[in-house]
């Protein structure tokens, strides 16, 4: 078997689907799976119109998205693929920031804090009279959608006086070199970082609680923890062989490979729904 394999999207799942693409390499050598991060929306927009064969996300497709991949005849199957606790993260080095409320994130983040919401003290008056800065997803990341619906109320409502990147490698960088910084991505990003960053605790009003594999599975840690999506192709998988093994693959070792790029696994529910989506995928082939 050989040929390629095209994924674009969120830049949360795409360390996902690389590594199940490597896994993947030691049964077909020849099949080349790429993964782009342009972002859960760009990577849709990409989809929507036949350009690739997988859309990775960190959000469910949107109405504007169904409607584009309508218009364009494009029909698909949702996938979920993993589970993440969308972390919100500190210097190492900081030592005011131990927890935060809901009602704190959202004084930070919500678009009337721009230009006005510059120093710590503002935030909280225990802390200190020090200049923030923020790091954080741009606009096309689903990772954006989520955190401003989920904290500010209103997917997309946001400050804009921010370092936005779709790159959460970037936001690690300059999280990690400020005391006074604070950004937030996956889980996984703070997992491979956690040596320089700190992972701030969150209060919805039942106490501060740390993002982990577990409070994520038991809904403890709210309102932060979310699933993660690859979107298929439907005539990808039908007419391309590679892209059906791969997709097959994805599946049927999704633990493995979940595990393996250290992400937070499925549940027993949500294993059977994966693998129901799955055979009705294999149905329209």
């Amino acid at each position: 078997m050989s040929g390629e394999v095209v994924a674009d999207g969120s830049s949360t799942v795409g360390p996902l689907t690389s590594a199940a693409g490597e896994l993947f390499a030691e049964e077909a050598p020849d099949v080349n799976v790429s993964v782009a991060t342009s972002g859960t929306g760009g990577g849709f927009e990409k989809f929507c119109i036949g350009e690739t064969d997988m859309s990775n996300a960190s959000r469910p497709i949107e109405e504007e998205e169904i409607t584009a991949c309508e218009k364009d005849g494009v029909e698909y199957t949702e996938l979920h693929v993993a589970n993440d606790a969308l972390t919100v993260v500190v210097s190492a080095e900081n030592d005011f920031i131990e927890c935060l409320t809901v009602d704190e994130l959202k004084t930070l983040w919500a678009p009337e804090a721009e230009g006005k919401i510059t120093e710590w003290s503002q935030v909280n008056p225990d802390f200190p009279d020090e200049e923030i800065e923020l790091f954080g997803a741009g606009t096309d990341s689903g990772t954006f959608d989520y955190f401003t619906e989920a904290i500010v109320g209103e997917e997309g409502a946001s400050r804009s006086d921010y370092n936005a990147t779709e790159d959460d490698n970037q936001t690690v960088k300059g999280v990690e070199g400020s005391p006074t910084a604070l950004g937030y991505f996956g889980y996984t990003f703070y997992e491979e970082n956690q040596d320089t960053l700190k992972a701030v605790e969150i209060d919805s009003g039942e106490g501060c609680v740390a993002p982990s594999p577990e409070t994520a599975a038991d809904g403890s840690y709210t309102p932060l923890a979310r699933p993660l999506f690859v979107y298929v192709s439907n005539k990808s998988y039908s007419d391309k062989a590679q892209v059906a093994a791969f997709v097959d693959f994805y599946v049927e070792n999704n633990t493995k490979i979940v595990e393996a790029a250290k992400f937070i696994p499925l549940n027993e529910d949500q294993t059977s729904e994966l693998e129901t989506a799955a055979d009705e995928l294999q149905s329209t082939a």
